[in-house]
């Protein structure tokens, strides 16, 4: 039997501590499946009708000021608030409790046709110096024990609205993901006496294949064990906990790698692509984490133009991941294409 063409394997994700099969012989597999379409559209500047723009109304009835920057406020549909009920007793096994907690939007820009990729690089970094506000300013409520920042962006995602935004949610307990990395990078230290994602950075530099940005402070790569055909992590060098103890200079940078990721993104197939951008930070606790490592992550549904990433029979019902393509051949292709000239829309720069 012939080895079938394109990586097949199995790697070790060090972060979340499971294995995902490399299966990029399957990419062009046929398919009479759902596919997705792409119609550029004219998104005006302004929507009367959309609930984030400058001075528009909300859906709860409160009225947006005619901000000019990053506008963040409490959403108004929580998933976690101070005036959830508290919940009768389960029978056991079973435990519940209030969902207690904060919920807010951040509206990145005033302009309702603007995404990230198309911003300024200065006007990047005041959506980082937000995010870091908010993780400070809620990460020291004592009711609150981690702190998420992230974006949902195109409809494939969910996301009804075009106006650039993304969330924050300040919860009572701490994301599954966040305590498996965490688990993942304490035992790594105790175990090897090194810190984790310093050695993968290193791994990232010496094969070099799959870095897409790197300067002196911040580093944006396919991982190795890429579980989405395009996802990329973007790390600060210098290890911190949570992003807001980035120096003013490490922030700049970090904006810096955002733009030229997201730049790629749009550019790599001409539209706007679509994808769930998380911010992984440590607790908010109080307790050492010197061991965590912050970093932002990008997990794009698309394999193909109009071919979304699937979860299915071995990740819904095994519970890891297979991706279709080879993060080496993702990466080249993402390499291959400008993050310094917007291509999409041409907007400025």
């Amino acid at each position: 039997m012939n080895h079938p063409p394109g990586t097949w394997e199995e790697r070790w994700h060090p972060l979340r501590e499971e294995w995902v099969v490399i299966a990029a012989h399957r990419q062009n597999r046929p398919w009479i499946g759902q596919t997705v379409t792409s119609t550029a559209s004219q998104v005006p500047h302004y929507d009367a009708t959309c609930y984030l723009c400058p001075g528009n109304q909300r859906v709860g009835g409160a009225q947006n000021p005619q901000y000019d920057g990053v506008y963040v406020f409490d959403n108004d549909h929580p998933c976690v608030g101070p005036l959830a009920p508290h919940p009768p007793e389960p029978q056991s096994p079973y435990r519940t409790r209030r969902a207690d907690g904060l919920a807010r939007v951040m509206c990145f820009s005033p302009m309702h046709n603007l995404t990230i990729a198309e911003m300024p690089t200065a006007h990047i970094s005041n959506v980082v110096a937000a995010w870091q506000q908010q993780t400070r300013d809620l990460g020291a409520l004592s009711q609150i024990n981690h702190v998420l920042c992230f974006e949902n962006k195109g409809t494939v995602v969910g996301v009804s609205n075009p106006h650039p935004h993304g969330q924050v949610y300040a919860t009572n307990f701490v994301f599954k993901t966040i305590e498996t990395a965490l688990s993942a990078m304490q035992q790594y230290a105790r175990i090897e006496g090194r810190l984790l994602m310093a050695e993968i950075i290193r791994a990232e530099q010496r094969d070099a294949r799959r870095i897409l940005f790197e300067d002196a402070h911040s580093i944006a790569f396919v991982p190795y064990f890429a579980r989405y055909a395009y996802e990329v992590y973007i790390v600060p060098k210098r290890r911190e906990a949570h992003i807001h103890a980035l120096t003013d200079v490490e922030s700049e940078s970090l904006a810096q790698a955002i733009k030229a990721v997201t730049v790629r993104f749009d550019n790599l197939w001409l539209q706007a692509f679509p994808y769930v951008m998380a911010i992984h930070q440590a607790p908010t606790d109080g307790s050492d984490y010197r061991d965590f490592h912050a970093y932002i992550s990008f997990h794009p549904p698309l394999r193909q133009p109009s071919l979304l990433k699937y979860l299915a029979g071995p990740e819904v019902g095994g519970g890891n991941f297979l991706n279709d393509t080879s993060p080496e051949a993702s990466a080249q292709a993402l390499r291959t294409v400008s993050d310094a000239h917007y291509l999409t829309l041409g907007a400025a720069q």
